[in-house]
Order: structure tokens, then C-alpha cells, then sequence
């Protein structure tokens, strides 16, 4: 009998240990591998393997667009907002992938949109794989929910595919042309290109959003959506109904005017701001020429196509600047006697006038070898203060002017705030640091000048500020357009509280210049201007341009109402009448009539003097403006002198400052 033999169980174990220890180092070192070989083909290939993935896969990705803020008026009326449009967009792979979905799909296309089957099967073929195809842009809702009423069709709309609208937005300008240059216009990217579209551009601009996912093949998605944020709502300081009237007389005034002795239009540029004195907000301001903001690229108002063809795209530039420029602040101009009341006020603060001086105006001031002259070269004999003012007279404003001295002057100025930028909200405001004189460049003859407008550039804004702070007890606020920001819902973000910058003069200065103001209107050279019923003051002004002698003049009048409470300030140039015979404030001061006449009732500004069975407002064709001449012509001269005569009272401005007029 054989013996059997036991096997060791420890050898067996050990062989099976063995085993299984090569095959777990055998198992990671192939894992190693694998994991070596992923790591080097994410890193030099894995865009190329991304894409086929996502090749491989419906990708879904949409921009959400924002909205723009509108712009409002004062009263929530809209000057700009943005309507929805949508884009055509084709999903060309899909519509590519399923020979059942083509024929549907064109033919849904070419009864909604003006399309041909061609022009798509075109598209198509060329495309076959773009998943993001714009067929056309900027269509309207109802032409969308065509299309969308077909693709709902149970039974024509079965295998209509790969067509969705993407929803935009187009900016819209319900007034057309109503305060163009201030409100401005967009480009088609939503960039603010002038106005308060411009300024304003980063708080009216929103933050696109972002839809995006990936299809699978039963068409389920899943999506995630980081939502669009609109734009901020801007409402301004202006009132559609004042901005209205000021635009109907300012078109008014142009057609009366635009056949007369000259060629061209009425003017070659007006302006007009109309302002609450008590606070820097803008209730209207308008200038001419003004443009469509629904088609601002076009100069068809103002050139004849022939005369467009021959422009070279540097000239067509230049026009539609010209055209776009907001006069009333990017514009300098010489103001003429509308300064005046800021000379009185300067020697009234200084104490250099007390108010009871008394000149005689011989007709002429000899300065620095030169003879200046007064508009009444007979001269107006012994002037008051108020006399001076009431008859714009040059001789007796210069006599102060020595008397202040050229360091007030110069002074005064600053704190008037010409020279300086008003920072109102608005772009392009003009710089005219540069174009007022220095004590130390101001000789006798530019300070004789300088107190009657002359020789020295402002802009509109500037001197409806400064002129605003005379009459309301001497609180110089900063003008401004905007009055909130809101959200959608018209909760409000910010308001933009009045700022005010500083005193230029004392409540009694203020006192005594509406005193003086009032008698300019009531029975002086503003008498035109002014409203049956109301008491109101103001100042006149007309300034000869350069070239001198060519005559070319600004003509100007500012003025306020009422008389002891001031609630508007209303200023008006006309540079360059259509009038043979330019010279006459009358022509400017009928349009103020006219706008005040419809907006101080609207206003709430109730009739405070007696009616005169004669109104006060003359002919505006005649020389006068009513019972007294309109001595507001400072370089107004009469038929029987001579040309070089013409000449005599504008030489020292030509000599003394040829270089600061230039500029």
C-alpha cells in the first residue's frame, strides 16, 4: 500500500500570492500607461478631440441681448426708447440632417420672409454644417408670429426645424426731430454717439446675457440661462411741451425769414435755452440746424443730391458735424451788450459803482488813440446807471468799465464763470479758457471793449448760467439735464440733486440789476420781448462779427419772468439773420415773445400787471423795436456817414485784439 504524500499548503499559498501581486503590478502599470498616454493627448491634442466631441453633439448657445434705458422728459414722456426686434437665424445642420425637415422649412421661409427657395438651398449648401446662420435682421414681432403660427401647425408645421428668432433691440425716437442735439443717437451697437445718448452711454447701456447648453438626440435640452441686465432709465430736465414750443417759433421765425434779402436759410445758426434759474435744470434747448434721429446720417434736409455727389467722405463728415454740434454749448461766440448787466453787477459788488452815477454820452470814447463808439453817435447825453442799461449805451458802459478797473473785470469774469466749463451734462461743452483776457493782456482799449461784449468769446450755457445767478439773489448753480436714473419698473437708482458752485454777487446786487432789467423791457430796448400781462426783464444784445464791417452780426436778448420771482430764464441767439439789415435785437426778441407767451401759462406763471390797450410789440421789420430806437446795435451806423465812418467803431477791437479774436 502506497503512502500519500501531503502537500504543503504554505508553498501553495506562496505561488498564488505571487501570481496575483504580477498581475495587480501588471494591471497598473497598464493603467499608468493609459493615464500617461490621456495626460499627452489632452495636452498637444485636446482642442482637436473637443471639437469632434462637439461636432458629434447639438450645441445650443444664444446672446440674451439688453436693454437700453429709455430717455424720458420731466413728465415720463419717452424721447428714446428701444423696441423689440428679432433675427432670422438658420440652424443649417440640422435642417442639412433629415431630407424630411428640408422642403417644410423652405416653404415656411418663403411665405413669411421675401425670400426664394434658391436663395435658401444656396444658403444651405454653402453652410451645410453652421449651426448659427443670420438670415435677416431687425424684423418686427408680426412678422415672427407668421412663421411661429406655422411651425404650430399640427400638420404643416410637423418637420418645419432649425429656424429661431434671437430677440434684439432697435432704438426708437418718437418726436423725430424734437431736441435732436440734445438727446443725440446710437450706432447700431449701442453706443451713444452725440447728446444725452453719448453722455449718459455707460448708465443707458445694460450687460448682455448668455443662454447656452447641449441638445441631445431626442431634442431635449438643458440649458442654463445667465439673464440679461438692462440699462438704466434716464429722465431728464427737459418738457416736451416747452421744448415744442421753442422749436415751433424757431421754425417760425426761419421760414419767415428764409426768402428774404439774403440767400439761404433764416439764419445760420440760432439757439435757444430756456432754464430754471432757481436750480441749473434745463426745461428746453434747441438749436437750428437740427436733424432726424430716426435717419441722422442724412443731409437731404440740407443738400440736394447733386451737391452730395460731389462731397468726398471728409466733406460729408464735416457737414453732418456741423449738423450734429449742439450750438448753445459747443459754440463761442462774442456776446455782445448782453454783458452789460454783468459789468453793472461787477461795479455794484465792488463797490466801484454805488448806482447813482450819472455819464454824459457824447457819442464816442477815445481809447488808446482809437475812438470807440456808441450806437448813438449823436450821443444819448446824461445816462443813468438804468439809463445805460435801458438804452444800451456803449459810451456811459465804458465810463464804468474805467472806473471798475481791468482787475475786477478780469475777476469777475472768472466768477461769472467765463473762461470756465460750466459742467453741464452734455458733451463737447467749449473750452474758452483761452479766449478771455488775462489782467496782464488786457489794455484800455480791450477793457472799454470787454464791457460791452466785445473781444471776448462765451457760450450760451455759460451766459445763461452767470445771467441766471444775477437775477436769483446771486446762487450760481451748475445747469444740468438729468434729473433721475430708474430701473424697469421706474424705481429710482439716483437722483441728481441741484449743485450749487458758488455766490456771485449779493441779494442786493441781484435786487438792484432785476430793477434795472425790468425798465429795459418795460420801456426800453427789450420792449419787443416782452409779454402783455407779465413782468419780466432782460437785456438785449447784437455783436458785430468778424470780419468786421462785412455785416454779419449775432443778435441775442436773455431775459426772465416774473419780475420778483424769477421761474425762468429764457436766452435766444440768432447768429446771421437772413436780413439785409442784421443789426436789430427786435428780430430775436420776437421769437422770445412768442415762446414766452405760450409757456408762461403752461408754466403755472400767472398775469401780474395790467393789460395796455396797444401791445408793446412793434414791427420786426422796421429799425425800431417800439416807441424808442433800438440803440442795441453797437456798431449800428447811420445811411448818411461814410464807409470809412462805418469803420471807426470797431477799429480798436480789430487792432487791440486781432490774435484773442482769432481764437
Amino acid at each position: 500500500m502506497k503512502k500519500r504524500v501531503k502537500k504543503e499548503p504554505k508553498k501553495f499559498l506562496f505561488r498564488m500570492k505571487k501570481k496575483l501581486v504580477l498581475l495587480f503590478m501588471i494591471v497598473v502599470l497598464a493603467l499608468l500607461a493609459l493615464g500617461i498616454r490621456i495626460g499627452y493627448i489632452v495636452f498637444n491634442e485636446g482642442d482637436t478631440y473637443a471639437k469632434t466631441v462637439l461636432s458629434q453633439q447639438s450645441y445650443d448657445s444664444r446672446v440674451i441681448s439688453y436693454k437700453r434705458g429709455d430717455i424720458l422728459d420731466r413728465k415720463g414722456n419717452v424721447l428714446a426708447t428701444s423696441e423689440d426686434v428679432y433675427n432670422v437665424i438658420l440652424d443649417c445642420k440640422v435642417i442639412n440632417s433629415d431630407k424630411k425637415y428640408l422642403s417644410p422649412t423652405i416653404s415656411a421661409l418663403t411665405s413669411c420672409f421675401d425670400i426664394t427657395e434658391d436663395e435658401i438651398k444656396t444658403i444651405l449648401k454653402d453652410n451645410p454644417k453652421s449651426q448659427y446662420y443670420v438670415l435677416f435682421k431687425k424684423i418686427s414681432y408680426d412678422e415672427t408670429e407668421q412663421f411661429n403660427e406655422i411651425k404650430e401647425d399640427e400638420k404643416k408645421g410637423k418637420n418645419v426645424k432649425g429656424v429661431w428668432f434671437e430677440k434684439g433691440y432697435q432704438r426708437v425716437y418718437p418726436f423725430s426731430t424734437l431736441a435732436s442735439d440734445v438727446i443725440g443717437f446710437t450706432t447700431s451697437s449701442n453706443e451713444g454717439m452725440t447728446g444725452i445718448e453719448n453722455y449718459y452711454n455707460s448708465t443707458l447701456n445694460g450687460t448682455n446675457g448668455r443662454e447656452y447648453g447641449y441638445l441631445d438626440s431626442d431634442s431635449s435640452i438643458s440649458k442654463t440661462v445667465i439673464d440679461a441686465v438692462d440699462g438704466e432709465t434716464v429722465m431728464t430736465t427737459i418738457d416736451v411741451n416747452i421744448q415744442k414750443s421753442v422749436e415751433k417759433h424757431v421754425k417760425k421765425f426761419l421760414k419767415k425769414y428764409k426768402d428774404n434779402a439774403r440767400d439761404g436759410d433764416g439764419a445760420k445758426n440760432i439757439g435757444v435755452i430756456v432754464m430754471d434759474p432757481n436750480n441749473g435744470e434745463i426745461l428746453a434747448m434747441a438749436d437750428y440746424p437740427n436733424y432726424d434721429l430716426s435717419d441722422p446720417w442724412s443731409l437731404d434736409a440740407y443738400y440736394t443730391e447733386k451737391q452730395q455727389k460731389k462731397m468726398s467722405e471728409e466733406d460729408r463728415l464735416d457737414a453732418l458735424n456741423e449738423i450734429w454740434q449742439n450750438f448753445c454749448v459747443t459754440s463761442t461766440y462774442e456776446p455782445g451788450s448782453t454783458i452789460k448787466p454783468f459789468t453793472v453787477a461787477t461795479g455794484l459788488e465792488t463797490g466801484t459803482l454805488t448806482g447813482n452815477e450819472v455819464y454824459y454820452c457824447d457819442g464816442v470814447q477815445k481809447v488808446a488813440g482809437h475812438e470807440i463808439h456808441c450806437v448813438n453817435r449823436s450821443g444819448h447825453g446824461n445816462e443813468t446807471v438804468r439809463g445805460a442799461l435801458m438804452d444800451s449805451c456803449n459810451d456811459a458802459i465804458m465810463q464804468m468799465a474805467f472806473a471798475i478797473g481791468k482787475k475786477n473785470i478780469v475777476n469777475y469774469q472768472n466768477v461769472f464763470n467765463f473762461g470756465l466749463r460750466t459742467g453741464v451734462d452734455l458733451p463737447g461743452e467749449a473750452r474758452t479758457d483761452t479766449l478771455v483776457y488775462s489782467e496782464e493782456d488786457m489794455d484800455k482799449a480791450s477793457l472799454a471793449t470787454n464791457a460791452f461784449g466785445q473781444n471776448f468769446n462765451v457760450t450760451m450755457i455759460q451766459v445763461a448760467s452767470g445771467f441766471s445767478s444775477l437775477i436769483n439773489g446771486g446762487y450760481y448753480y451748475q445747469p444740468h439735464i438729468l434729473k433721475k436714473t430708474m430701473d424697469e419698473d421706474g424705481n429710482i437708482i439716483s437722483e441728481n440733486d441741484s449743485v450749487l458752485l458758488k455766490k456771485t454777487v449779493s441779494k442786493e446786487t441781484s435786487d438792484t440789476l432785476r430793477d434795472y432789467l425790468y425798465s429795459v423791457c418795460d420801456k426800453g430796448t427789450g420792449s419787443t420781448a416782452k409779454v402783455e400781462g407779465y413782468s419780466m426783464g432782460g437785456k438785449t444784445g447784437t455783436a458785430q462779427k468778424l470780419p468786421r464791417g462785412n455785416g454779419n452780426y449775432l443778435i441775442s436778448f436773455i431775459g426772465y419772468a416774473p419780475q420778483d420771482d424769477p421761474q425762468v430764464v429764457i436766452y435766444i441767439t440768432v447768429d446771421e439773420p437772413n436780413i439785409e439789415d442784421q443789426a436789430h435785437s427786435s428780430y430775436a426778441q420776437e421769437v422770445v415773445h412768442d415762446i414766452l407767451e405760450d409757456i408762461l401759462p403752461y408754466m403755472g406763471i400767472f398775469q401780474d400787471e395790467k393789460k395796455s390797450k396797444k401791445s408793446n410789440k412793434s414791427d420786426t421789420n422796421s429799425d425800431a423795436t417800439t416807441d424808442v430806437p433800438d440803440d442795441d446795435k453797437e456798431d449800428e451806423v447811420k445811411e448818411e456817414q461814410t464807409e470809412e465812418e462805418k469803420l471807426d467803431n470797431i477799429d480798436t477791437m480789430e487792432e487791440e485784439t486781432e490774435e484773442n479774436e482769432e481764437d
